[in-house]
C-alpha cells in the first residue's frame, strides 16, 4: 500500500482513492473500492486502506479485520495470498505497537507466510521487507536486522519506482542513524522522506516527516519544523494520533 502514490497515468478511480487517502480519508477511499472488491486487487487495496487507518488513528479495527478476511477469501494466486498475509501481519503489528492488543506472534507468523508466498521479484516484496524491518526494530529491538530489511526494501523500491515506499524507507533508515548519533545521515534521510511526501501530496504523512526531521536539526530550525508539523496535525484533526505526544510542548520547569 505504501507504493508509488498517484501519477497522471493512473485511472480516475485510483486518482480519487489516492486523493482521499493522502488526506487521511481512508473510509471514503475504501468506499470507492467497495463495488469492485469481489476481485482480488481491489479487495486487497480496500483492506490496505483500512489497515492504514488503524495505524494512523488507533481505531476501525473491526472494519479492517472484515476487509482483510474478504481479501484473503478472494486471493487466488500465491502473490495475492502473500500480499494479503503481508496486510494481516501489518494489522497485527499495528495492534501491538499501539498497545491495543499484543499480536506480535501473529505479526511475525503472517509476514513469514508472506515471505514464503512472494517470490524475490514479486511486486509486494519491497513492502514486505519494509514491514519485516518494522517488526525487527519495534517489536524485536534488533536494529541491525531492521537496517538490513530496510535497505533491501529501499533498493527494491528504488528499482521498481515505488516512490511513496521510499519515503518510508528513507525515514526509518534515518531514524536508525539518529539513534546511533549519525546526525548528517539522519538529516539527509529525513529530508528525503519529507521531500518525497511533499512532492506526492501525501499530506497525512507530512506532519510525521516534519517532526522526524526536527529531531535531527538544531534550534531554531527544530522549533520551526515542529510548529509546521503541529499546524498540519491540527488541520487533519489530530492524525496520526501517535504524533500528539511528540508535538506536545515541554513541561514548564518547576
Amino acid at each position: 500500500m505504501s507504493g508509488s502514490g498517484t501519477t497522471a497515468g493512473e485511472d480516475p478511480l485510483q486518482t480519487a482513492v489516492w486523493r482521499l487517502r493522502s488526506r487521511g480519508c481512508w473510509t471514503d477511499a475504501a468506499a470507492l473500492l467497495t463495488p469492485h472488491a469481489t476481485a482480488p486487487a481491489p479487495a486487497l487495496q480496500r483492506a490496505s486502506l483500512l489497515v492504514e487507518r488503524c495505524l494512523f488513528t488507533g481505531g476501525g479495527w473491526p472494519e479492517a479485520e472484515d476487509a482483510l478476511r474478504s481479501a484473503e477469501a478472494t486471493a487466488r494466486e500465491d502473490d495475492e495470498r502473500g500480499a494479503a498475509a503481508c496486510e494481516r501481519g501489518h494489522l497485527a503489528y499495528a495492534s501491538t505497537v499501539l498497545g491495543v492488543r499484543d499480536r506480535a506472534d501473529e505479526a511475525r507468523a503472517a509476514l513469514g507466510r508472506a515471505a514464503a508466498l512472494l517470490g524475490p521479484a514479486a511486486p509486494g516484496r519491497a513492502l514486505l521487507d519494509f514491514r519485516r524491518g518494522l517488526i525487527a526494530e519495534h517489536l524485536s529491538d534488533s536494529p541491525q536486522s531492521a537496517r538490513a530489511a530496510y535497505r533491501r526494501a529501499h533498493a527494491a523500491a528504488t528499482a521498481n519506482g515505488e516512490t511513496l515506499l521510499l519515503s518510508f524507507t528513507w525515514r526509518h533508515l534515518a531514524g536508525l542513524a539518529l539513534r546511533e548519533g549519525e546526525l548528517a545521515e539522519a538529516r539527509h534521510g529525513f529530508g528525503e522522506s519529507l521531500r518525497i511526501r511533499e512532492e506526492l501530496g501525501y499530506l497525512v504523512g507530512t506532519a510525521p516527516a516534519l517532526a522526524a526531521l526536527a529531531d535531527a536539526e538544531p534550534e531554531p530550525e527544530a522549533t520551526r519544523l515542529r510548529a509546521e508539523a503541529g499546524r498540519l496535525f491540527r488541520l487533519l484533526g489530530g492524525v496520526p494520533t501517535w504524533l500528539a505526544a511528540q508535538l506536545a510542548p515541554p513541561a514548564p520547569a518547576v
